[in-house]
């Protein structure tokens, strides 16, 4: 589980806990090991050793392969992947620079790409199929105009999906992905205060609202509203289904 130091990767790993699942949190932050210290305690289970943490940075394929390497000492194998890492820096589109263009796609998207290989070859090595789960967004269905390298990185985390799964259905690997929509974390903290930095918004939290106001739910999410799928995609419920991105954002986009 890349992207696992906080947030809805967090929240995932922390679900599949409470199902039984081992999980290695991986992140570029050095945060992830206390989060994967903590796991038991928040996801209520006395069996710590389930869970480890371990700082990697997904655009370095060396770093990745270490951390299937360590997931597999650790647990004896590895059958489910989430690709989840990603990062955000609004700016209008005209202002944009190579600079933050190549930043966003090289975790965004590249870290899916290497991400997806490195998992894919101890499946296939092991010989038993596997799960590969990528995180997508709302921003892969349409573009924003104050956040284009974003959106483009998450419209190829769909192509990246669609072609993994194909590229891997003879290993019975499924390769399928979720597009949450305005949640409640770290990240929107984060972009809230971009945004406000840029002008789009002119108080803390206003951008959150503008962004929800048609959601038709009602409200944002929480990472606990994500893990419901998540957990699907990664049980044998969901072994009949590959190439999807599954919408998970209160109907804001429907298509």
């Amino acid at each position: 589980m890349t992207g696992a130091a906080r947030g809805i990767g967090r929240a995932i790993g922390d679900a599949l806990l409470r199902e039984g699942a081992s999980v290695l949190y991986a992140d570029i932050s050095d945060a992830v090991e206390e989060t994967a210290a903590r796991a038991g305690e928040r996801s209520g289970i006395r069996d710590s050793g389930r869970a480890i943490g371990m700082r990697a940075d997904v655009t370095d394929r060396k770093q990745m392969i270490g951390a299937v390497d360590r997931a597999c000492d650790a647990f004896g194998r590895l059958d489910v992947m989430f690709n989840n890492a990603a990062i955000n820096k609004p700016a209008h589109f005209m202002d944009v620079t190579e600079t933050q263009w190549n930043s966003i796609l090289q975790v965004n998207s590249l870290g899916v790409l290497i991400g997806t290989q490195e998992a894919a070859k101890r499946m296939i090595a092991q010989g038993e199929g596997g799960k590969i789960i990528n995180t997508a967004s709302i921003a892969s269905r349409q573009g924003w105009d104050t956040n284009v390298p974003y959106c483009a990185s998450k419209f190829a985390v769909v192509s990246l999906t669609q072609s993994a799964a194909r590229a891997l259905a003879r290993y019975r690997i499924t390769v399928n992905g979720f597009a949450p929509g305005v949640v409640a974390t770290e990240l929107w903290e984060q972009v809230d205060r971009d945004l406000m930095d840029i002008g789009v918004s002119q108080r803390p939290g206003q951008a959150m609202e503008d962004f929800s106001a048609d959601i038709p739910l009602g409200r944002v999410a929480q990472p606990e509203d994500i893990v419901g799928t998540t957990t699907f995609l990664a049980s044998a419920a969901s072994d009949y289904m590959t190439g999807q991105i599954v919408m998970i954002d209160g109907g804001m986009v429907m298509v």
